[in-house]
């Protein structure tokens, strides 16, 4: 693994997407690669079943590659990645690499030259229309859990789910060696933490340009979504 300090770090945790890797990681390296900053982009291979193919897209566009023996869940995953970064500036996305890369040049501003802990993708500031673009059933779901984790948890910060979020390199030590969450609920864990330790954090609006990743089933994930939720709330951080 490169050891060498970078200024941005990428992870990607990645579970059965290759395909949607192959379809879109050349989006973001398209981006990186006109940027004058060093960078690395970690893929977090959470013990997909697909013969080596992640694997191999990652060396295609050298990306540093790690690999759990087993799907561990999401939050496992990010952690890795976060954990074995070495930017100055990390930030953390899906594999379908679903907002417009621009978003990263306002992420690393607020962390950067505003000197922000925490700059986050938000679906609801700006005058965005992601809810417009993905299904009702979606949708409806999203507004849903935001609501009750906003109201209950992440100290009115609504949006916890959006699949795009920047750290400074001591807060995203401080926080991903606190998270004890694996699956989808990792997010809010995230928020709660980074709350509990009065971080700035700053909402940004995003883009959406892709829809070929996994993405968190509420319904169908919802009871081990609400555990993890109550083990958020009693956890002595």
């Amino acid at each position: 693994m490169n050891k060498t300090p970078q200024y941005l770090s990428i992870v990607i945790a990645s579970y059965n997407s290759a395909q949607a890797l192959q379809k879109n990681l050349g989006v973001l390296f398209d981006y990186l690669a006109k940027q004058s900053y060093s960078y690395e982009v970690i893929l977090v291979d959470d013990g997909s079943l697909d013969k080596g193919l992640t694997e191999s897209i990652a060396y295609d566009y050298g990306c540093t590659y790690i690999k759990h023996n087993q799907n561990r869940g999401k939050g496992a995953a990010v952690k890795t990645g976060m954990l074995a970064a070495q930017g100055a500036f990390r930030v953390f996305t899906d594999a379908d690499i679903p907002y417009q890369p621009q978003v990263i040049e306002t992420l690393l501003h607020y962390l950067d030259f505003k000197e922000f802990d925490m700059a986050v993708g938000d679906r609801t500031v700006g005058g965005n229309n992601y809810y417009n673009q993905v299904t009702l059933t979606r949708s409806f779901a999203s507004k849903i859990f935001s609501f009750i984790v906003g109201r209950f948890i992440a100290g009115g910060i609504f949006d916890t789910q959006c699949g795009i979020k920047g750290f400074r390199a001591k807060a995203a030590n401080e926080i991903f060696n606190s998270t004890q969450i694996n699956g989808f609920a990792f997010d809010v864990e995230v928020f709660h933490i980074g709350l509990i330790r009065n971080y700035d954090i700053k909402r940004v609006p995003v883009q959406l340009r892709s829809q070929d990743g996994k993405s968190v089933r509420v319904f169908s994930n919802g009871i081990g979504m609400l555990i993890d939720l109550f083990r958020i709330l009693i956890h002595k951080y």
